[in-house]
């Protein structure tokens, strides 16, 4: 590998997925709820807690949504793609690290350091997965990106394992090795639990070096009348160039829609599963436990369904994965035992990484490569939005029904309408015009650095 500047250059990119992860392991989906619900939103009735966590995601990602695009053009025409994904990264390590220091009843200081770290992790992963197109070649799109998602359960799941050995073990350990630590377990547990926090921010950067090194910039390219532009006036003008030929992204745009409805779906179950437990009286060994089943048992399923496209095609393997979650929202509303919260995790595990990473590479084909940061900032808008409306209508319809019972139902709407459009996209013809613009893009741009 250290003889191919390509493989490195995936391995490389494979591993921002290893780096990152962590974040949306440790802080989004496992132990930070607890930790929200339990220790900083300690005061509040549960069921408020639940809603105020749904609220403090809604708002970090409202807020990439509306800067996504305009930032997204602004990397394309600046040939800076991998310095805007650097600025969001140390962002949000920087919001992570001060997790630290929230304690019983700081709800409002947890959101606000949640959302500087959620704004971070979302808008750096904007410009990573605008490096696919230009990493990966297309024949092996599917599977870069599938293994991007495996390297990333792995690297997120290997964290969790150590941050759930500090916390349930920690608090037993340590004043026996330490005397001085010799405090009451419920404190000794939420400082282990704090300092799980920082070791999410010294992981996310230590694993971002490799992509730092080896990943490199694509070629700056711009339009003849745009050399004279700075990069804000860029990027409104090509905004407005993009929505004016709109009409021939037709399917490329079908394909956000649909994304957009079934992520709604996905999206929620990964934010609000660990405080729906939480909420139901399950323990962080159940819930963070099941987690880290997760992360594992995703890692295979992952790689299976990158395989899976190759056999059957990237759309059917979408609707396939689109199914299976369609069923695990019908078995939330039921669930009752720790049983049932461990047999759904399991298939929330088959199909998690595979309908993420073939969405991902999906959309990559149906994308001129030299434009890809400002189409994946409209991936990730999409995203983001799945990401505010999910959760927005779990805490209301939680807060109208005084539980979450009906929250999760309520998500299969969402997957429902998501396959319906997903069958009517024709991914060849996007991916057609996809290539077309790119020719033409290289045609008409005179101007183009490394």
């Amino acid at each position: 590998m250290k003889n191919d500047p390509h493989r490195r250059a995936i391995w490389a990119w494979t591993m921002y997925d290893w780096a990152n992860s962590a974040f949306a392991t440790t802080i989004m989906a496992a132990v930070l709820p607890v930790y929200y619900a339990s220790v900083a939103a300690a005061d509040l009735p549960p069921n408020e807690a639940t809603s105020n966590w749904a609220f403090t995601t809604t708002i970090a990602l409202v807020l990439v949504a509306v800067l996504g695009p305009i930032l997204g053009a602004m990397a394309d025409f600046s040939g800076a793609k991998k310095r805007f994904l650097t600025v969001f990264a140390l962002l949000g390590i920087f919001g992570t690290a001060l997790l630290y220091f929230v304690q019983r009843g700081d709800w409002i200081m947890a959101s606000l350091f949640y959302i500087l770290g959620s704004i971070g992790f979302s808008g750096a992963n904007v410009f990573y997965d605008s490096l696919l197109p230009h990493v990966a070649t297309p024949d092996e799109i599917d599977q870069v990106s599938s293994r991007g998602y495996a390297m990333g359960y792995a690297g997120g799941g290997i964290l969790l394992a150590v941050n759930m050995a500090m916390i349930l073990f920690g608090p037993k350990v340590l004043p026996q090795l330490i005397p001085a630590l010799a405090l009451e377990e419920s404190a000794l547990t939420a400082w282990m639990t704090r300092l799980a926090f920082v070791t999410v921010a010294v992981w996310w950067f230590t694993f971002t070096i490799p992509l730092w090194r080896f990943v490199a910039e694509p070629p700056r390219r711009i339009f003849s009348n745009e050399v004279n532009f700075n990069p804000v006036k860029a990027s409104f003008s090509r905004l407005a160039n993009t929505f004016r030929n709109i009409r021939q992204y037709r399917e490329l745009m079908k394909f956000i829609i649909a994304f957009w409805l079934y992520n709604n779906g996905i999206g929620t179950i990964i934010y609000m599963a660990t405080i729906y437990g939480t909420e139901l009286g399950f323990g962080i060994e159940t819930t963070v436990g099941t987690l880290l089943m997760v992360q594992f048992v995703a890692i295979p399923f992952a790689i299976l369904f990158g395989w899976l496209a190759k056999k059957i095609g990237t759309k059917p393997a979408i609707l396939l994965s689109l199914a299976v979650y369609t069923a695990i929202a019908i078995g939330g509303y039921f669930l009752r035992t720790p049983l049932h919260f461990f047999l759904l995790g399991f298939a929330v595990a088959t199909v998690q990484g595979g309908s993420q990473a073939l969405s991902r590479s999906l959309f990559g084909r149906m994308v001129p490569k030299s434009q890809s940061a400002e189409f994946y900032s409209f991936f990730g808008v999409s995203e983001k939005i799945a990401g505010t409306v999910g959760p927005l209508v779990f805490g209301i319809v939680s807060r109208l029904m005084g539980g979450s019972r009906f929250s999760i139902i309520s998500l299969i709407i969402f997957f429902a309408l998501g396959m319906l459009l997903l069958t009517r996209v024709n991914e060849h013809e996007g991916i057609r015009v996809a290539e077309a613009e790119e020719q033409a893009l290289l045609v008409h741009a005179p101007v183009s650095t490394p």
